[in-house]
């Protein structure tokens, strides 16, 4: 459940950056101007006020020459009040997006530095981080700006006005129990009680939106996360006939939507007919007060109406709490998402415990004393001391679940779950290509040269790969764009995985189940291709198939050495594995 209070410490860590970063000035400057335009808007409400008292005193005395120019006053006023209403609106949004592209742009920085999106996924300590990037974010600024903003407009408008409606009111006097009460500046007294009964109402109605709205963006995503799983796994949807059991999920996934925004209508009705009834009743609630004195002739029509826009004026400064509740609601839950996030990439960045990798100039990749554990949980191999010479080609072998696949990680310094210290050559250039390799949407070119740009490699090397990797049939789709990972077959995936590792060339190449899903004959092009072209690389392959060890020299076995208690309550336990190394010619 998000918090109900608001931690103004987390709050201020949020927003403060911004404001002291290298673009500091030019949001100070554009703040100070768009809170100049604010103030002048009061200022024009000042004079608006003004303006009903002369107009309505010229109609109640039929004075053509004063009615005549009280209306040319008001022209020049409403063009004003226009400008600045206009510019206002568009420099505040102009604000917006600045403070918006920079805040994306640090998320996005520290959401991808250090693999912390990794490990967040790993350890699940935050959901759906790029709906918090792409709409929490844009809220916060949003929101931030209107209420701050509307909260120094309604503070200004109560000071300029609540003098205004003391004076023009005047005392009020009645009898209560045989005694005369006066009340200077009754109309201000009756704005605030009036205010602060409202305010009081709406909160208490109002106050579950927080965590209806925090939950409404948690299922939006959840239900959005669905429909795109579905896509991209379009193919294996539909050869399992999937399509029953992917509906029932994105049902249950849409029905918490719909409960949760079933509660948000029951609750905002509840709301609304609060804040309504409040609104409305504020029309001609200032009337009712000041009928008395307008009626016994102690002020004038121009004077009434003038107290009833003071009164509106007052009030509604008075209640901006009622009039920014839903907004209030919003934002609240979109800070606590935001907080939690920052917490879970702060906490990803600051990880150090476990396993250590670092780099050195021996010329060869040193474990030391390592261990490996799974995330927030038991060890999965016991302590291990190895090495992994220049040239030295090394398959891990081991049953599934054992701890190959983490091992990899570990080396690539994604998986600190553990302990020990890894050290890899300074000057050596690592690749590790995963079962199911990554290809970015965009040109074919694109995905070949991943990570790098697309321009690294000429025409000439990527097609000569290609014909090399039997993918001469897509030499002629280079510069077409695509999701290239829907529409390549897993073992075209997996060729042109080769091919990016030929083109990049590295000293070392880790590769998990990186040909699981090419047939024999490939296979072994592939690893002939590797070992031409890489006669000096380090290889270390991850594999089921007995096939794939001719192309190594050295084994590692992993084999059950053991057990660990996962839960203690049901005595279910884990396998802890050790690795056997073999001498080279053994593999």
């Amino acid at each position: 459940m998000p918090k109900q209070r608001i931690d103004w410490r987390a709050v201020w860590q949020l927003i403060k950056p911004y404001w002291v970063s290298e673009e500091k000035w030019k949001a100070r400057g554009l703040l100070f101007v768009i809170v100049a335009l604010a103030l002048a808007a009061v200022y024009l409400e000042v004079l608006f006020n003004t303006w009903n008292r002369e107009f309505y005193n010229a109609l109640e005395t039929k004075n053509y020459k004063v009615f005549t120019e009280q209306l040319w006053r008001f022209s020049y006023l409403a063009f004003t009040f226009i400008a600045v209403a206009i510019y206002r609106i568009y420099l505040t949004q102009s604000l917006q997006m600045r403070w918006r592209m920079w805040l994306t742009r640090q998320y996005m920085d520290r959401w991808l530095q250090h693999q912390a999106y990794y490990r967040i996924e790993q350890t699940g300590t935050a959901d759906n981080p790029d709906q918090r990037i792409a709409e929490d974010l844009n809220l916060l600024t949003s929101a931030t700006l209107s209420l701050t903003l509307g909260l120094l407009s309604s503070v200004v408008t109560l000071i300029s006005f609540i003098g205004i409606l003391w004076s023009v009111s005047g005392p009020i006097s009645f009898m209560l129990a045989s005694q005369e009460i006066t009340i200077p500046g009754y109309m201000v007294w009756f704005a605030i009680a009036y205010a602060g009964v409202g305010s009081l109402v709406v909160g208490w109605v109002g106050w579950p939106l927080v965590s209806k709205n925090y939950f409404r963006q948690r299922f939006e995503a959840d239900f959005r996360f669905g429909l795109i799983r579905v896509r991209e796994n379009a193919e294996a949807v539909a050869l399992y006939r999937g399509e029953t059991e992917e509906a029932a999920q994105l049902g249950g996934r849409f029905q918490r939507i719909r409960d949760n925004w079933w509660g948000i209508m029951r609750t905002t009705k509840s709301l609304n007919l609060v804040s309504t009834f409040y609104s409305q009743f504020a029309n001609i609630f200032p009337f009712l007060m000041a009928a008395p004195r307008y009626f016994s002739g102690a002020i004038t029509l121009g004077g009434l109406m003038q107290i009833s826009s003071a009164f509106g004026q007052v009030q509604g400064a008075l209640s901006w709490f009622i009039s920014a509740f839903s907004d209030l609601a919003e934002w609240k839950a979109s800070v606590n998402r935001l907080a939690g996030f920052h917490a879970a990439v702060d906490a990803a960045h600051e990880e150090r415990e476990g396993v250590l990798v670092t780099a050195n100039n021996v010329g060869a990749i040193l474990i030391d004393r390592l261990i490996l554990n799974v995330p927030s949980g038991p060890a999965l191999t016991k302590e291990q001391t190895a090495d992994i010479q220049a040239g030295q080609r090394i398959l891990v072998a081991g049953p599934s679940g054992c701890g190959k696949s983490t091992l990899i990680r570990a080396i690539a310094g994604v998986w600190p779950y553990g302990a020990g210290s890894i050290e890899v050559p300074q000057q050596w250039k690592l690749l590790f290509l995963p079962q199911k390799s990554y290809l970015p949407i965009g040109t074919l070119r694109a995905a070949v040269a991943y990570p790098a740009s697309e321009n690294t490699y000429t025409d000439l090397a990527i097609k000569h790969y290609f014909d090399l990797c039997k993918l001469s049939h897509m030499k002629k789709f280079l510069d077409h764009s695509d999701n290239w990972s829907q529409r390549l077959s897993p073992g075209e995936q997996q060729r042109l995985a080769f091919v990016r590792a030929l083109l990049t060339r590295p000293d070392a190449l880790f590769l998990d189940e990186a040909s699981s899903a090419l047939d024999t004959e490939t296979e072994e092009l592939v690893y002939q291709l590797i070992l031409q072209e890489l006669p000096d690389a380090v290889i270390v392959s991850v594999a089921h198939r007995e096939s794939v060890a001719k192309y190594h020299k050295m084994r590692w076995q992993f084999v059950a050495d053991g057990t660990a208690t996962v839960d203690a309550d049901d005595d279910s336990e884990r396998s802890i594995y050790t690795i056997q190394h073999m001498k080279p010619g053994k593999a």
